[in-house]
């Protein structure tokens, strides 16, 4: 009897552990899902919605922080996305999604900081309370989502990492995120709809 229950416990722990780990891996968005809008506070302090863009085409959504070194890396090349094509119509939405309780360089006066010492051109967001980032699904920091703004709200249409080399900026052979939004001003389908975020694991 004791064996039996030794046994049945195990099985429940698997089933358990089996449906969290399935429920972790295809929680948040997936290509084709519409995401829904947030009000979050920019460095401004003002709050800032998706809705708030009433004349673009989508978004580049971008969660990334202060202290990840693979941020700090692509900090330039988020710079030049957004410099590229806010004008097209696709502006990049960066939001930090980490708990500054837990990394403390992560918060939001810092957050500030180092967006003016960057000269970020875009809106630089604290998801507080962490609200946003499970809905997306976003693991990393960056971790990139590629919206089209249709009559049926804001379409996924590309989500991953912004490029294929996060070390080496020249040595960069595939723009994924350049790619994705160049199709979509096109009205062409994405071809690479989704790559593994290379990133800091998003601090809670």
């Amino acid at each position: 009897m004791k064996a039996l229950k030794i046994v049945l416990s195990v099985l429940v722990f698997g089933l358990v552990s089996a449906f969290t780990f399935n429920r972790v891996v295809t929680s948040g968005y997936e290509v084709g899902d519409k995401a829904t809008d947030f009000k979050l506070k920019n460095i401004d302090d003002k709050m800032v919605s998706l809705s708030d863009y009433k004349d673009v085409k989508g978004y580049i959504v971008i969660f990334t922080c202060n202290h990840c070194p693979f941020a700090i890396a692509y900090e330039d090349r988020i710079i030049a996305l957004d410099k590229k094509y806010k004008k097209l119509g696709y502006p990049v939405i960066a939001i930090n999604p980490n708990n500054p309780e837990v990394q403390e360089k992560d918060s939001f006066e810092l957050m500030k900081v180092r967006a003016k010492e960057k000269g970020f051109t875009f809106p630089y967001l604290f998801d507080e309370g962490q609200k946003i980032y499970p809905q997306y699904g976003a693991t990393k920091t960056p971790h990139v989502y590629v919206l089209k703004k249709t009559k049926e709200g804001n379409i996924v249409k590309y989500i991953g990492a912004i490029d294929d080399n996060h070390t080496d900026e020249t040595a960069v052979k595939v723009k994924y995120v350049e790619n994705a939004v160049d199709a979509l001003l096109k009205n062409k389908e994405v071809s690479v709809k989704m790559t593994k975020a290379i990133g800091c694991s998003i601090k809670a």
